[in-house]
């Protein structure tokens, strides 16, 4: 069969900044995952949105909390929450955040880490059992070159001082997004003769990767 594979050039990085104006919610369905309506939103597809002011039973499982958005059509889209059993009652607000964008990406290499293995075998197995654990996405590399300037590899280096989470986004050429939260553990530079000033950002991935 052809190949499905595609190109790495084109492909962007991005760290969340600022939030974005919010967008009101109309209607949230019950359900796995569960449908935000909200009329003419205009966001897209790996956008991290934040929902508030949310009304009823749902409102323990969505206020405060921080979504990958998917599956978005003009006044809807999808956040991985789990509403069943629960009750809309009304109002809310989905508040997105904005990403800058990084400048001079060279390359990346992420996201392999595995679950953890759980031993499970007892005086009755007759070879060695496991389960497997939750997840866990180990860090992804981003390699740059070194631009002082850039708003993008000056916000990664305010998250390693400051150590507060943030929200990042690898945006690949054939319109899949990977979004993720993380902590940025090191910022590593190197020079030399005949040679530019290359750098480095580790981050620590905390939670799941979605991509869409």
């Amino acid at each position: 069969m052809p190949s499905s594979s595609f190109s790495a050039q084109g492909t962007t990085f991005s760290v969340s900044s600022t939030s974005g104006a919010a967008k009101t919610i109309t209607a949230i369905t019950v359900g796995f995952p569960a449908i935000v309506t909200s009329a003419a939103h205009g966001l897209v597809n790996g956008d991290v949105v934040t929902i508030a002011a949310v009304t009823g039973t749902m409102s323990t499982v969505l206020n405060g909390l921080t979504f990958v958005i998917s599956n978005v059509t003009t006044n809807t889209f999808a956040i991985q929450a789990n509403t069943t059993g629960l009750t809309y009652t009304s109002g809310g607000t989905a508040t997105p955040l904005t990403f800058t964008a990084v400048a001079n990406v060279k390359s990346f290499n992420g996201f392999g880490g595995m679950a953890s293995e759980i031993d499970v075998t007892n005086l009755s197995s007759t070879a060695k059992e496991f389960r497997l654990g939750l997840q866990d996405f180990g860090t992804i590399t981003i390699e740059v070159s070194v631009d002082y300037n850039d708003a993008g590899q000056t916000a990664l280096r305010a998250a390693q001082a400051s150590g507060v989470e943030r929200n990042f986004r690898l945006a690949f050429p054939n319109a899949k997004t990977a979004t993720f939260a993380g902590y940025v553990k090191g910022a590593p530079v190197q020079g030399g003769v005949d040679a530019t000033v290359e750098g480095s950002f580790e981050i620590r991935i905390n939670g799941n990767v979605t991509v869409s």
